[in-house]
């Protein structure tokens, strides 16, 4: 019997208008006078899923879900060639998240992220935790260079080969520097094929380090998701996504008066720099739990452990 919800449609959706010629897509699901939720989707540049909506009791919770910017089904979308990323930051990204919590009137709402969604949601809840109930986060990570420094280089000696096959999508010069910042400019190319190449290279190497998730993942076989997904986040590991290095692990303690749960897989190998447990360390009132048959985002175990961390909130809220 599987862990998650039913599927749910949306009841309601739109394009919010977010400034810099940027529309973001958004949607509600669930009962529209349940619990405020949010759901923060990771990549940068994934977009949402209607799996996501699956976490949450649809009786219980007034779900929110949106497509960061470039991404989904937001415009101007990153598949085309001639969007630009100029204004596509983190910075404007939380602004974002502000003014689709105000257009849909809600106060305070419980923050759901995996991965880039962790930092995003992290990063929100820093900024507003006046507006934030409580935080469900997975696939942990903070921002730091160093996490993407290890996916595009450290996970190399894990992963020889697939780790080769990557280190020659980029030219020989550019082998000993920044990957993300290689990647990102074969992405800009004139030659739609160098593009093409680079991206399906780039998601070759994220899939092969990508252990305990239940297989491949069918959206990397979509060409428009996969040159959006590739070129939004080179853009964002390239510029160390606009953050201090350890700025979020620092700043931590500040969510003492925010009730987090951490899920964590046991095969995320995010787990080698000890970022799930140096953020539960951190932040005052959090609880990590690591699940033993998952990966980072994805497994069965994960997926109980989300739906019990959702349900958990959802009852505290209804005392």
């Amino acid at each position: 019997m599987s862990a998650l919800y039913p599927e749910i449609e949306p009841y309601a959706h739109g394009m919010l208008d977010v400034g810099e010629g940027h529309r973001m897509y958004w949607e509600t699901c669930g009962n529209p006078d349940g619990v405020p939720a949010v759901v923060v989707h990771g990549g940068p540049g994934s977009g949402c899923t209607p799996g996501a909506r699956r976490y949450f009791d649809p009786a219980a919770y007034r779900l929110v879900l949106f497509d960061q910017r470039g991404c989904g089904r937001s415009t101007p979308h990153a598949a085309d060639p001639a969007t630009g990323l100029g204004t596509n930051t983190t910075d404007r990204l939380l602004d974002d998240m502000d003014l689709l919590r105000d257009h849909l009137g809600i106060d305070r709402w419980l923050v759901f992220g995996g991965s880039w969604g962790c930092v995003l949601g992290l990063l929100h809840a820093l900024r507003r935790p006046d507006r934030v109930a409580a935080m469900v986060l997975s696939g942990l990570a903070t921002g730091r260079r160093a996490e993407t420094d290890l996916l595009t280089r450290g996970l190399g000696q894990y992963f020889p080969a697939a780790w080769e096959r990557f280190l020659s999508g980029v030219p020989a010069a550019d082998r000993d520097g920044d990957l993300p910042t290689a990647y990102a400019r074969l992405l800009r190319a004139g030659d739609p094929a160098v593009r093409e190449r680079a991206a399906r290279d780039w998601c070759d190497w994220e899939e092969a380090f990508d252990v305990g998730s239940g297989g491949p993942n069918p959206r990397y076989a979509a060409p428009d998701f996969r040159m959006a997904f590739t070129r939004i986040v080179t853009h964002y590991w390239s510029h160390g996504s606009w953050l201090p290095e350890g700025e979020v692990l620092r700043r931590a303690g500040e969510l003492s008066g925010v009730p987090g749960a951490l899920v964590q897989g046991v095969l995320d190998p995010g787990n080698l720099l000890g970022t799930p447990w140096e953020l539960a360390h951190a932040w005052p009132g959090s609880e990590l739990t690591m699940v033993g048959d998952s990966g980072h985002g994805r497994g069965p175990g994960l997926a109980r452990a989300l739906v019990a961390a959702t349900d958990r909130f959802a009852a505290q809220a209804h005392r």
